[in-house]
């Protein structure tokens, strides 16, 4: 589309107003058709909220579901007080099927606790007439109201009444996972190396791991979310303490930028290279410090999935992993300052001279699950109540009738994932549109103040509001048009990566090439589409026209001003960003001594956490992104400025008659010899 809209204007040419004296005020609504479009699409999006709202179970989302399709855990049933899903036989969870149906092809019961000792049912039922208690305990793990232990073990297994066998196991994510642990550099499981499967061989507690790391593939993120949302409730206080230091460093770090710019930019690189390097001395020391510890030399492999993710950082490999990361970002950034450093100097006096002006819903589906992958009955739907009747476990030995998911046979439900997928679609739409507004705020704001001629007299009294009001009142359709755009291309590359995810493991090596090409090109065009549109936003500010003309006026006067362009378009954003990483690192290195107790004045009020890294994380990630907020302010004003400094180059010569609009600053910075007098002296 953006190829379209320069065939479509190459030929007309430039036409330049001899009276322009900064954004124009006389406007039409552009890009009207687009406007219209968009505004239907958002009240279809409404409207799908609400039948997702209809239909939507919040249940869904909060407890897990057994084999009857019924919850663990809800209240006013009989799994009210059983809020963990135990798996009858986690080994089968390692099989090709848990990848391909997202379901493990065994029984699964909701149960008030995970089994804490190993077990079989054929020991337990030998020991029944001497040892009922083991018979009491192990029925727990059975169906319910089964208790019948004088049942040969071949009917029980094959009724799948009873598990073949328990093992000691600790509830994760509301569902119960072998209780991993390393012994003198060996997996264990409640010290033990093996395990007796119920039915006649012995087994390695690695298959456990196996298994355990195939129903780590099938959980789903929200559940995720929700064993994580114990430690965000009783953080949530220092977090938004960490982020509020972020807030008041990004701010002390604009008012600085006001007086001090070229110092604190300076500040910010050789700080970023000093915390990168505190990250490289502290990993080494860990990784040292791990030396001779039993166990430390395992691989990440080798120990496979655990519940407790401190366990990870109890390997040496762990650490000299991260210290070979930090030492590569620690060479890159050092070789790019070496190289870049005229540039990075250029950069500096511009921001100086910006900084001057600142699908949970449906009714229970069952399938047939088969541990054959030739069943011809497998992955179809089926009827609990009904399937005990029919063949299919005769043709295929071992055949279940599971639940599988939630959905139904209505309109809604048939469709389902088109509306997900037109969820998603209408979301990046939005957010790009949200993008696309603040920019053309601010650049009509900037823009206001490059084409005053004598400042501040000739500035707007409210710029900002005043550049907001012609954007959405104008603009709107132009704004949509762009970011349609972005989320076109930017939906395109979700559904590459949907796929790329989707055949991992099945794909021939020219498949695998092929994605990564797509990707590779898409992800290159999205970058091209973003720059293309913030310049043309920046067009559309300050002369109203529509999207084609400003995007194609925007690109071909960055074509003739390409070397201007390579100075400032990386360079700033690296030293922005650089900004950022200082902000976000040292509000983190702060967040890291409190939560893991090295603060020994505020150790009694740090909570005590499951996850440290959880608060660790948000604080981290929210902090660059409350950086992110306060500097991309800087990366708006220093392009619109750029473009307006373009712009005046080829409008103007610096004669009397034509006078730069420039200040003599940045008319000094990038390199024009001489101003009119005039200009001179009212600058």
């Amino acid at each position: 589309m953006v190829l379209y809209c320069f065939i479509l204007n190459a030929g007309e040419p430039r036409k330049f107003d001899p009276k322009f004296t900064g954004p124009v005020h006389s406007r039409r609504c552009t890009d009207v058709i687009c406007c219209v479009i968009f505004i239907v699409v958002i009240l279809g999006y409404i409207a799908l909220g609400v039948v997702a709202w209809v239909h939507g179970d919040p249940r869904k989302v909060i407890y897990p579901t057994d084999s009857y399709g019924q919850f663990c855990g809800q209240g006013d049933t009989p799994n009210k007080n059983k809020t963990i899903l135990f798996y009858f036989n986690i080994l089968k969870c390692a099989s090709p099927v848990v990848i391909i149906n997202l379901q493990c092809p065994t029984t699964q019961l909701c149960v008030s606790k995970c089994p804490d000792r190993f077990a079989t049912y054929s020991d337990v039922q030998a020991s029944y007439r001497y040892r009922p208690d083991q018979w009491n305990y192990f029925r727990q793990f059975c169906r319910p109201g089964f208790n019948n232990p004088r049942k040969s073990a071949a009917q029980v297994l094959r009724d799948e009444d009873c598990p073949s066998m328990i093992v000691p196991s600790r509830p994760f994510l509301k569902r119960c996972f072998p209780d991993f642990s390393t012994k003198n550099g060996v997996l264990t499981v409640a010290n033990q190396t093996t395990f007796k499967d119920g039915r006649g061989k012995t087994r390695n507690v690695t298959d456990l791991r196996e298994a355990a790391n195939g129903i780590n593939i099938v959980l789903d993120a929200r559940s995720v979310g929700m064993k994580i949302f114990e430690d965000y409730a009783i953080s949530w206080y220092w977090i938004l303490i960490g982020l509020f230091i972020a807030m008041l460093l990004s701010l002390l770090f604009l008012v600085l930028l006001r007086f001090t710019a070229g110092v604190l930019f300076w500040i910010f690189i050789f700080g970023v290279i000093g915390i990168i390097g505190y990250g490289i001395w502290h990993c080494y020391w860990e990784y040292d410090h791990l030396k001779g510890i039993p166990g430390s030399d395992l691989t990440v492999y080798d120990i496979g999935f655990q519940t407790d993710f401190k366990v990870y950082l109890q390997l040496r490999q762990t650490w000299l992993a991260f210290m070979i990361i930090l030492c590569g970002v620690e060479v890159i950034i050092i070789l790019m300052l070496i190289f870049l450093r005229n540039r990075i100097r250029i950069a500096i006096a511009l921001l100086e001279e910006g900084s001057s002006f600142l699908a949970t819903s449906g009714e229970p589906i069952y399938k047939i699950m088969a541990n054959q992958t030739l069943c011809k009955y497998a992955n179809l739907t089926c009827d609990p109540e009904t399937f005990n009747t029919t063949n299919v476990t005769k043709l295929c030995p071992g055949a279940q009738c599971t639940f599988a998911f939630y959905g139904g046979e209505s309109l809604y439900h048939k469709y389902i994932f088109i509306f997900q997928l037109a969820n998603a679609f209408v979301f990046l739409w939005l957010v790009n549109f949200a993008i696309a507004l603040g920019q053309c705020t601010l650049a009509g704001a900037f823009a206001s103040y490059y084409w005053a001629y004598r400042k501040p007299a000739d500035i707007p009294l409210w710029p900002l509001f005043s550049s907001f009001g012609r954007a959405i009142r104008y603009h709107t359709g132009s704004l949509a048009f762009g970011a349609l755009i972005i989320a076109i291309v930017q939906l395109i590359r979700v559904i590459l990566e949907y796929l790329d995810h989707k055949l991992k493991g099945t794909q021939n090596s020219f498949t695998r090439f092929l994605l990564g090409c797509l990707k590779c090109c898409f992800w290159l065009l999205e970058k091209f589409l973003k720059f293309v549109n913030r310049n043309a936003y920046i067009m559309i500010a300050i002369y109203g026209k529509n999207f084609c003309t400003s995007a194609k006026d925007a690109f071909y006067l960055l074509m003739r001003n390409v070397v201007r362009v390579a100075v400032l378009d990386k360079v700033t954003d690296f030293l922005l960003f650089l900004g950022k990483i200082l902000v976000a690192g040292g509000v983190g290195v702060l967040a890291f001594f409190f939560f893991t107790h090295r603060i020994p004045v505020f150790s009694q009020e740090v909570p005590m956490l499951n996850y440290y890294w959880v608060p660790l994380l948000t604080v981290i990630i929210g902090s660059y992104l409350v950086a992110h907020g306060f500097f991309s302010v800087y990366a708006m004003c220093v392009d619109t400025l750029f473009l307006c400094f373009c712009e005046d180059l080829e409008r103007n010569d610096g004669s009397t008659a034509k006078p730069y609009f420039m200040s003599a600053s940045l008319h000094r910075i990038l390199g024009k010899k001489k101003l009119s007098p005039k200009k001179s002296v009212e600058s």
